[in-house]
């Protein structure tokens, strides 16, 4: 591990203390991740949709059988790590893999020099009244399995930063023993290969602080952040920071990486399409 647990928080608590907001950034290349750390973000997280939503897929590839997306992982690491000069890096694991000792595995992540985990792909996205969720979680492949996949590196001394999206969830995984729980609000809404379908910044809103407030009924040193759905762009992000009690900050994955990139090279392959000669 690059930084451990307690080097992460102390971090983390840092920059709440001095009233900047939490910002962690998905990273699917290298070069996201080098910019995303020079414009000052606090994580970087690196998962196999960001890989694919680089390569013009929607994000939710992530959650079909593509790839082995625990390898994927690894493979990105390589890519990433060696770029980063002074951000904790976090890997995407999936803590269902039932091809894997998750034991084993989050030890040969730290090796890697990755600092912790987040919960991804997770079932969560799955509509938890959907006959394809109940039978995941009655054939031992369930959110449960996520939240064992916390607690074990949270055991062995990562920061652990799961996306959760039930207040049910929320619990659940702070009693695991996870150090920022990230409130859910679904695909990523904007851009070319966004979700159309959403909630309003509104009920966002709510749902963030009904997050926070059961993942601090549990343990008041929990750090919460809110991420994803309607909240895509900093002004979106900053309505929910402003209209949230204790809330810290953002995680942007598409909103840091996709939708920068989107924009970016349309418009300097216009800018060169234009030239007069």
């Amino acid at each position: 591990m690059k930084y451990t647990r307690s080097e992460s928080l102390d971090r983390l608590e840092s920059t709440i203390e001095a009233g900047e907001p939490v910002i962690g950034a998905g990273a699917g290349t290298g070069i996201s991740a080098k910019f995303a750390e020079r414009g000052g973000v606090d994580l970087l997280i690196i998962y196999n949709s960001g890989r694919y939503r680089m390569n013009g897929r929607g994000s939710l590839a992530g959650l079909l059988p593509y790839g082995d997306a625990n390898e994927i992982v690894v493979e990105m690491g390589h890519e990433v790590i060696p770029v980063v000069e002074d951000t904790p890096v976090l890997a995407g694991v999936n803590g269902t893999d039932p091809f894997r000792e998750m034991s084993v595995f989050i030890e040969d992540l730290r090796r890697r020099g990755f600092s912790g985990v987040q919960n991804f792909p997770t079932v969560g996205l799955i509509d938890d009244d959907s006959t394809f969720r109940q039978n995941l979680e009655e054939t031992n492949m369930g959110y449960d399995k996520e939240v064992e996949m916390i607690r074990e590196a949270s055991d062995q001394g990562m920061l652990t930063c799961p996306y959760v999206f039930t207040e049910e969830q929320a619990k659940a995984m702070t009693e695991a023993g996870a150090d920022v729980i990230v409130s859910h609000m679904g695909l990523t809404t904007s851009g070319d290969i966004g979700a159309e379908t959403a909630l309003d910044l509104d009920e966002a809103s709510e749902r963030v602080q009904a997050h926070h407030d059961a993942a601090k009924s549990v343990r008041d040193d929990v750090h919460v952040i809110c991420h994803g759905g309607p909240i895509a762009w900093p002004d979106d992000a900053e309505y929910v920071l402003n209209n949230t009690e204790g809330v810290v900050g953002f995680f942007g994955a598409s909103s840091i990486e996709r939708l920068a990139t989107e924009d970016a090279i349309e418009n300097q392959a216009r800018k060169f399409k234009s030239i007069d000669f």
